[in-house]
C-alpha cells in the first residue's frame, strides 16, 4: 500500500517536473538544437526532481548515497531518452516538440525503480543490521 502511494506521488511530482522541464525545452528550442535544448532542460529537471523526490515522494533519503546515486538514475534515463529522441526525430521523422513527452512515458518505470533505490534504505539497513 505504501509503495502504491509513493508511485502516485511519483506520478504527480513527475507531472509537475515534466511541465517545468518541457517549458524549458521549448524555450531552449528557440535558440539551439533539440539535442542541446533537451540536455539543458534535462539538467534543470534533475535538480527539481531531486528536491521533489526527497521531500514529497519518498519523504527521506540515504544521506550522501542519495546525492551520489540520484544523478546515475537520471544518467540511465538520459541515455535511454536520447536514443528514443533520436529514433523519434531522425528515423520516424515525427515532431521534435513531442519527442521528450514520448521519452518520459517510455522511461517512467525505469526512473521510478532507480529513484526508489536512491532514496529508500534497504530493509536490512533500516532494521539496524549493518553487517
Amino acid at each position: 500500500m505504501v509503495e502504491k502511494h509513493r508511485f502516485v506521488r511519483f506520478l504527480i511530482s513527475g507531472g509537475l517536473n515534466t511541465v517545468a522541464t518541457y517549458a524549458m525545452y521549448l524555450a531552449m528550442l528557440q535558440v539551439t538544437s533539440y539535442q542541446i535544448a533537451y540536455t539543458i532542460a534535462y539538467i534543470f529537471g534533475i535538480i527539481v526532481a531531486f528536491a521533489i523526490n526527497r521531500f514529497f515522494v519518498f519523504g527521506g533519503h540515504r544521506g550522501w548515497r542519495s546525492i551520489v546515486y540520484f544523478p546515475f538514475v537520471y544518467l540511465a534515463q538520459y541515455l535511454v531518452s536520447l536514443a528514443i529522441l533520436w529514433f523519434w526525430v531522425s528515423i520516424l521523422h515525427l515532431p521534435q516538440e513531442l519527442a521528450p513527452l514520448i521519452s518520459i512515458a517510455l522511461t517512467l518505470p525505469l526512473t521510478f525503480l532507480l529513484s526508489r533505490f536512491a532514496f529508500i534504505q534497504p530493509v536490512k539497513q533500516r532494521k539496524g543490521d549493518h553487517g
